[in-house]
């Protein structure tokens, strides 16, 4: 399993689907931001992502163009490249939430 920066993860907790973007991939340690909380970050390693179920949703990285508060601004990263880039492979924008690849199974949808 080869983990890269910018990679979005997913897995289906008690409650609903949780999306995470690789921040930072080290020797030991991938450290991955909850997309919808950007504050929250976490340490682990590929091999720990691999066995926790853990699955990849998308390579295209996600920009959240709607940071309400200052602290979400502060937290996201600049874009490397045009958030509103369509990347036709994905059928979506860098812009755009990716879609989970498993449906969500307690949400409302």
């Amino acid at each position: 399993m080869v983990i890269q920066s910018g990679e979005i993860y997913g897995k289906q907790t008690a409650n609903r689907f949780v999306m995470y973007n690789v921040l930072k991939v080290s020797k030991q340690v991938v450290t991955l931001q909850n997309i919808d909380n950007p504050l929250s970050l976490f340490e682990t390693t590929e091999q720990k992502l691999a066995s926790s179920g853990y699955i990849r949703i998308s390579q295209t990285p996600y920009i959240d163009l709607t940071a309400t508060s200052a602290k979400r601004k502060k937290a996201a990263k600049k874009p490397t490249r045009c958030p509103l880039t369509l990347d036709f492979l994905e059928e979506r924008a860098d812009s755009e939430r990716p879609a989970p690849i498993m449906p969500d199974l307690f949400g409302a949808g």
